[in-house]
């Protein structure tokens, strides 16, 4: 019996059939299964159904979410033939998750963290952040949308929480032919607004309408890191939203801060924020506008800071649009340099998937060339280990970052 042969043979649910040679990345466990590389399908499988791949000879290799109007038509859910993908399979892969974050000891630094990290935690496209006794969850992929409700219900019972907000309304839904969607999923709907307190801090979280799911959970421990390099220093907050850098710029001794964001919702926020953590908001000045504007603005005025920081959102979705955000990655780093006095820090992030930690790197050199300067990194950052990077998915590592001196 040839491998097609018995392929069909053995089919029981629809399934695909790949390429010859197009097996190599699943072989490595990479979860994405790209359209080019299906030869056929077999049945018709509908978005986000569970289906079977085999390679071109006929053997099993995953079982996968499928969906036919991305460019990824398919996600693994397991490469175990031996493990259904039934509400059983995310009970243990969601306890798992939570496992990985209780041994952490989150809780005892923050009340707000992510619980699910989608490939990460080997459950494509599912979100899950928590904020106190609230959790809210992004279904960004076909398969996740297909098992929300299961997922739903097996987060109330494994994490005996009593709410769910859902925040499915991030752009990449679209790739997915999925509409975007937000609103109470599960319980009683809280206050508009949560508090949390992060390492000591308290903030207060537009969880409905904030970015991504109310604040920058992977910037945690970054935040930290620039408290304790703050002391005295004129701190420049490139892109504050509500106010993770600035706040903790103020905790760690800052001699003052220029907070600026093209949101005034996200300023009041950031001011609020202050307040509610008595800390000096006369130090902090606020100010609207577009970053790379007020940047050349304050370049002109003769302005001048002990430390930058720059965490811009992302200017690169994928690999193929990376090339047209290496300008803006460098001209917003460029000027940064030119505000930066002598024996200053450039702290500097890049957030986008389709820029690789080695790129951004070459960008904020150049930037460094241009602006006439000599710079080191002194330290590498990264997203906060409630973020983890699974070893098969190295794209899930998208937060790279740099702490730069200036000579």
């Amino acid at each position: 019996m040839d491998g097609k042969t018995r392929f069909l043979t053995i089919l029981k649910m629809p399934s695909l059939l790949l390429k010859p040679g197009r097996e190599k990345s699943l072989l490595r466990r990479h979860p994405w299964i790209f359209s080019g590389a299906i030869a056929s399908i077999e049945g018709a499988p509908q978005l986000g159904d569970t289906v079977e791949v085999f390679d071109s000879q006929g053997k099993f290799q995953a079982r996968a979410a499928y969906s036919p109007h991305s460019q990824i038509r398919a996600r693994v859910w397991t490469f175990n033939i031996d493990e259904p993908v039934e509400v059983d399979f995310f009970r243990r892969h969601i306890q798992s998750a939570l496992d990985a974050r209780a041994a952490f000891k989150l809780s005892t630094v923050t009340e707000a963290y992510r619980l699910i990290h989608a490939e990460s935690d080997f459950l494509p496209g599912l979100i899950v952040d928590r904020y106190g006794e609230m959790l809210v969850m992004q279904s960004l992929t076909a398969g996740a949308e297909y098992w929300r409700d299961v997922i739903a219900d097996l987060l109330l019972e494994l994490t005996h929480t009593l709410t769910i907000y859902e925040r499915s309304d991030a752009n990449v839904r679209e790739l997915e032919g999925l509409p975007l969607r937000a609103g109470l999923l599960r319980g009683e709907s809280p206050a508009e607004y949560v508090t949390v307190i992060e390492n000591g801090l308290r903030f207060s979280v537009d969880y409905k309408k904030g970015q991504k799911t109310g604040l920058y959970l992977d910037q945690r421990d970054n935040h930290l890191r620039v408290r304790d390099l703050t002391q005295g220093r004129d701190v420049l907050d490139c892109f504050c939203y509500t106010g993770g850098f600035t706040l903790n710029a103020l905790a760690g001794g800052a001699k003052s801060v220029v907070a600026v964001d093209t949101s005034s919702t996200a300023l009041a926020l950031s001011r609020e924020n202050v307040v509610l953590n008595k800390l000096p908001v006369e130090k902090v000045e606020w100010l609207e506008g577009d970053v790379f504007q007020v940047l050349r603005r304050l370049r002109d005025q003769g302005h001048s800071f002990d430390m930058v920081i720059l965490d811009p959102p992302k200017f690169a979705q994928t690999a193929a649009q990376a090339e047209r955000a290496v300008r803006g990655y460098k001209d917003i780093n460029l000027l940064a340099l030119k505000l930066l006095r002598p024996g200053g820090l450039l702290v500097t992030f890049s957030c986008s998937g389709g820029v690789s930690a080695d790129l951004f790197q070459k960008i904020v050199a150049g930037a460094a060339l241009d602006a006439g300067v000599k710079a080191q990194i002194v330290e590498y950052l990264s997203q906060s280990l409630d973020h983890p990077v699974a070893l098969n998915f190295p794209e899930g590592r998208y937060l790279k970052g740099l702490i730069c001196l200036q000579a």
